[in-house]
């Protein structure tokens, strides 16, 4: 990654935050990102072939895979145009729906009794889908943050560290079951890896959404920390502490959430208990709360970075944070639930330029900014010239 650097001016990162079947907001943007670099530079290339790290939680880590994971013919199984697809055709299965009176009183128990859905169909989805694939074979580096429930702390799969530890190295099919295991509505998923020597490292994983469902923060990170091992082998790169923002060139997608339903309120959760937090109205307060609390606060401060040090342009956050009823849902997976989110990620294109504001919690536009079509386009162009960059002599 480092290297590649070297050619062109800055690296590339996109990521993709976790929301369940509203993983289809983020795919609708990435259709339109690849027609644009299709435009560009022929309908052959795709998403991977831009960016050095794609960071993806839960939702975003099944969509990161799908983009970066080799075919037969080292290409990415699925075109960003496949995505919205991918989910009509089997969200479905994964979160099957109840009549009302059923779901309601299987809700009540299953929050307490078990998870909401057993989780087998994703897993032999995602197992038929990527087979024996390793995290190391991935078309460009990844990023997948998930949890491990045993050890409570956060674990970062990364390509990089895929290619340095064999223990690190897990199957890229338990990578995406591990950072989609939301609690409540999907199983803990268990693991483990095994290195030459015969060590082996177990992982007993839950949705990386607890830890990071925005992972550019994460991304971010990353980089840094390559940045820095190249630096120490090499002294051909140095970088400043404060050169980041102008270094890296980030997309951040976000899968919408519901502010404006102003859902919970401070009256009503002082009289929850434990089954309150868990479960209420058909939502889950906890879960929601961790969930958008750290998406916020980490555009938040990559946002104020990017500020301080001028170089607004190279940070592009697209989130509609106006859903309400069932697109605001994770799991409402009927097929007009799902066409409707389509809408949605196209009505979010023709939106203007938005900021999150930390006081308000809410995205508002930016004057004279234009559109976060107009912005992506734009965006399209700055890839392109990378990559033209790096693969001229």
């Amino acid at each position: 990654m480092a290297a590649d650097c070297e050619k062109g001016k800055r690296i590339t990162i996109l990521s993709i935050d976790g929301g369940g079947i509203r993983g289809i907001i983020p795919g609708t943007i990435l259709a339109f990102l690849e027609s644009k670099l299709q435009e560009l530079d022929g309908p052959d290339v795709r998403i991977a072939d831009y960016f050095d790290v794609i960071a993806g939680t839960s939702t975003g880590g099944l969509i990161t895979s799908m983009l970066t994971a080799p075919d037969k013919n080292n290409r990415p199984l699925y075109a960003a145009k496949d995505l919205s697809r991918f989910y009509i055709e089997h969200a479905p299965k994964i979160f099957p729906q109840r009549n009302h009176f059923l779901s309601s009183t299987m809700n009540l128990f299953g929050k307490v009794m078990g998870p909401k859905y057993d989780g087998k169909y994703l897993r032999s989805l995602i197992k038929g889908l990527l087979g024996d694939i390793t995290l190391k074979e991935t078309l460009t580096q990844v990023i997948i943050p998930a949890f491990d429930i045993k050890r409570l702390q956060p674990v970062i799969f990364t390509t990089a560290d895929a290619k340095w530890d064999e223990l690190k190295n897990p199957k890229l099919a338990d990578v995406c079951i591990s950072t989609s295991a939301a609690p409540t509505l999907l199983p803990s998923h268990e693991f483990q890896t095994k290195d030459s020597k015969g060590n082996i490292r177990k992982f007993d994983m839950v949705d990386g959404g607890v830890a990071a469902n925005n992972p550019t923060l994460a991304a971010m990170t990353h980089v840094r920390k390559e940045m820095s091992i190249w630096k120490e082998r090499s002294e051909l790169m140095a970088i400043k502490p404060m050169e980041t923002s102008k270094r890296m060139l980030i997309l951040s997608l976000g899968t919408g959430a519901p502010k404006n339903d102003e859902k919970y309120s401070a009256a009503v959760s002082s009289k929850w208990g434990m089954i309150g937090w868990i479960y209420h109205s058909g939502g889950t307060p906890i879960v929601d709360i961790f969930t958008d609390a750290s998406a916020d606060m980490v555009d938040y401060h990559i946002s104020s970075i990017f500020q301080s040090e001028h170089h607004q342009r190279n940070y592009l956050r697209i989130q509609d944070d106006t859903l309400s009823g069932d697109v605001s849902s994770v799991d409402t997976a009927t097929e007009q639930n799902l066409l409707k989110l389509i809408e949605v990620g196209e009505n979010l294109l023709k939106k203007p330029l938005s900021r999150v504001n930390l006081e308000s919690g809410k995205f508002e536009p930016l004057d004279g900014q234009g559109t976060n079509e107009k912005a992506l386009t734009e965006f399209a162009q700055m890839l392109s010239e990378e990559r033209k960059l790096r693969l001229s002599p």
